[in-house]
């Protein structure tokens, strides 16, 4: 008998949040297929057998083991056939799907929305209105000193605060300026750089792209162009939604996905002991002293994430017990992030392999790096529920030319 196909390691599985169906949540951020499937708890221990390795008779006596059903091998066809028909599993389906979505995305000439009519309104009056809650743009200061900002990339919804915290930091002074934005690759390759050549399309309208200093990027060697995960990532897409409120749909932007550190969070190396990394952040340097106030940084980053839905024992629950622990620890790195110590930073998130998961670690270090000597002021600090059982923390901070 042939053998299961492996479930995908790049699948977001966390434990269902939906009232009444309890079991495990699988979804392909990827987007590859839409839709998702709960997993009841009597079945999630089946999951093992999609190792490659394992067949369908394996899979029926797992089932029946787990559950004592007779209709166990119903039950397990069932099973491997939702699985597939979802893009879940390694096999020549997948293949077609992923080459699909890829080459449509290198083929179109735009940006889309990827999360337009989920984490905001679709429709733009809507939309408008959501925004003037978040910001006021009368609300925003009247100098043009800060060079640089750091947002979240929540949904506007669970962290408009520090949302609007940040994006009051600047100026009617910033509407000339171009925008590069680093925000965090959630499911973009270890020490690599995603970069696109496309307008990003929103509600509001379409941006201008940066294309010189993309293509400057470009040529560097840990650079990706036309990064798939441009398609679905949401750290650039928030940001481009609030300079586009403030400064017009045409704001000219260069976004820039930063994908984790991993080999400078495992061991005592620093990121740039990688030589593609290096270069990139060498390159992103000049960049920033050639170009000087004619940009203005802004990152999409969010901090700590903990709970359950993240792989932990406890139930999180913002600003109480382990989260007061976390807050503190989380304030250490933003001191030194504050101060510019990029290596003191970096240093703080090696500490137990970053058991806080700072998704934004990696574009707070970039930015770090490639603008020393900046002086960063915070302006608020939150967690946030993001379920019931899990928190992220995330901040809003500004940084001026000493």
């Amino acid at each position: 008998m042939s053998r299961l196909a492996a479930l995908r390691g790049d699948l977001d599985m966390m434990p269902s949040p939906v009232e009444g169906r309890p079991g495990l949540l699988i979804r392909d951020v990827f987007e590859y297929a839409e839709g998702a499937l709960i997993i009841p708890p009597p079945l999630m221990p089946s999951l093992r057998c999609f190792d490659g390795q394992h067949t369908l008779s394996d899979l029926s006596a797992a089932v029946a083991k787990a559950t004592g059903s007779a209709e166990a091998p119903e039950i397990a066809g069932q099973l491997a056939r939702l699985l597939g028909e979802h893009g879940f599993l390694l096999n020549e389906d997948l293949e077609l799907r992923r080459e699909q979505r890829h080459r449509l995305f290198r083929e179109s000439g735009r940006r889309e929305p990827s999360h337009a009519g989920s984490a905001y309104p679709n429709e733009p009056a809507a939309l408008r209105t959501a925004l003037h809650g978040y910001v006021d743009p009368a609300g925003i200061a009247a100098g043009s000193g800060v060079a640089a900002i750091a947002a979240p990339h929540v949904s506007p919804s669970g962290g408009w605060q520090s949302y609007r915290a940040a994006y009051q930091a600047l100026g009617p002074a910033h509407s000339d300026r171009t925008f590069v934005i680093l925000g965090t690759s959630h499911y973009g390759a270890a020490d690599r750089f995603g970069l696109t050549r496309k307008p990003f399309v929103t509600p509001l309208g379409t941006t201008r792209v940066a294309s010189a200093i993309v293509e400057e990027l470009a040529r560097q060697p840990a650079a990706v162009m036309e990064d798939y995960c441009h398609a679905v990532e949401h750290s650039i897409e928030f940001q481009v939604l609030f300079l586009q409120w403030l400064y017009g749909p045409d704001v000219r932007v260069a976004p820039v996905l930063c994908g984790p550190f991993v080999d400078g969070i495992r061991g005592s190396s620093s990121p740039e002991d990688d030589p593609g990394v290096h270069a990139f952040l060498e390159t992103l340097g000049e960049i920033a002293a050639r170009e000087g106030d004619r940009l203005c940084w802004v990152l999409g980053i969010d901090m700590a994430h903990q709970g359950r839905r993240y792989g932990d024992f406890f139930t999180a629950r913002a600003q109480q017990q382990e989260m007061q622990t976390v807050e503190a620890r989380d304030r250490q790195r933003i001191e030194r992030i504050l101060a510019g110590d990029a290596d003191g930073f970096w240093d703080l998130v090696q500490q137990n392999r970053d058991d806080l998961r700072w998704c934004g670690a990696s574009p707070l270090y970039t930015f770090l790096k490639a603008l020393p000597g900046l002086a960063g002021t915070l302006h608020r600090y939150e967690q946030w529920n993001i379920d019931e059982h899990s928190v992220v923390s995330f901040a809003a901070l500004s940084f001026e030319r000493r």
